[in-house]
């Protein structure tokens, strides 16, 4: 699973097309959302040659003037998509991953600077994942910070970050982190740093994937850097010892780990120590 995220600042300006095109073949991301593409309608070959192949569907809300307008496309055989929903700041996708019965809900947000309307937007957002019980991802540019030490050389509003910290924790989500980089967007003369661009998750899409992470990728034709998010299946062998859930079902199963647990065991070494104890619970 592969979700791609990216303020692009207009596809028109030369060289950023190409840029998008070669992220595109290089990762191969299942759905890829964008934000200020500036673009009115899109034909289906633009898109096709955006995406490589004409194996994809799209949705976008377009620019309205030279500003704004947003961009979901994705992989019709990785993402077979059931629904679409178009707003003001937002395009959620509803649909199910290929080869599987596993629902998701992904959101592209692009956050107004305006704060009356960053206000309508957290509300019609509340709305939306309050509409339906489902694994949800609401990811892009919010335009907005949590905490101060997510700004350096910028002003720092604290009501509006405590509005988005509401949003997040009223709705149950979780960021994942973004890997070795602090920052997502660089003002263009270089000397303003904000993380603006995230991945928000519920508990529920969580669940259908191991070991989820965001990478960046290296910021080159846009003030914002590409953020992908993916999944990771580790395999560490067999496992140790088996445990099965219909297991803690049982009355004083705690009790039994607890007092396995207690156990004494002889070693000088910490790691050993350890071993032994669980060779304990094991028996």
């Amino acid at each position: 699973m592969k979700i791609l995220s990216l303020n692009i600042r207009g596809f028109g300006v030369k060289g950023k097309f190409g840029w998008v095109k070669g992220i595109c073949y290089s990762e191969k991301p299942d759905v890829a959302v964008f934000q200020e593409t500036k673009c009115r309608c899109l034909s289906n070959n633009w898109v096709h040659s955006l995406w490589g192949n004409d194996n994809c569907g799209f949705v976008q809300r377009e620019a309205i003037g030279n500003s704004g307008g947003l961009l979901v496309v994705w992989d019709t055989s990785r993402f077979i998509v059931e629904g679409a929903v178009t707003n003001e700041f937002f395009i959620a996708i509803e649909g199910k991953w290929g080869g599987s019965d596993h629902d998701s809900i992904i959101v592209n947000v692009y956050g107004p600077h305006n704060d009356k309307k960053k206000k309508k937007m957290w509300g019609a957002l509340d709305e939306l994942l309050n509409s339906v019980d489902s694994a949800w991802v609401v990811c892009g540019d919010f335009n907005e910070v949590k905490c101060h030490s997510d700004r350096l050389n910028c002003t720092f509003h604290h009501a509006r970050a405590s509005r988005f910290n509401d949003f997040i924790l009223k709705n149950k989500l979780f960021e994942i982190s973004i890997n070795g980089r602090r920052f997502t967007c660089i003002s263009d003369d270089g000397t303003k740093f904000s993380k603006l661009d995230r991945f928000l998750v519920n508990d529920k899409f969580i669940n259908l994937w191991v070991d989820l992470s965001v990478v960046p990728i290296d910021r080159r034709e846009s003030d914002h850097c590409p953020i992908l998010l993916r999944d990771r299946v580790i395999d560490f062998g067999l496992k140790p010892f088996k445990v099965f859930d219909e297991w803690f079902n049982k009355v004083g199963v705690d009790k039994i780990i607890l007092d396995a647990w207690e156990l004494g065991v002889h070693g000088s070494r910490r790691d050993c120590n350890f071993r032994d104890k669980l060779k304990n619970v094991k028996k």
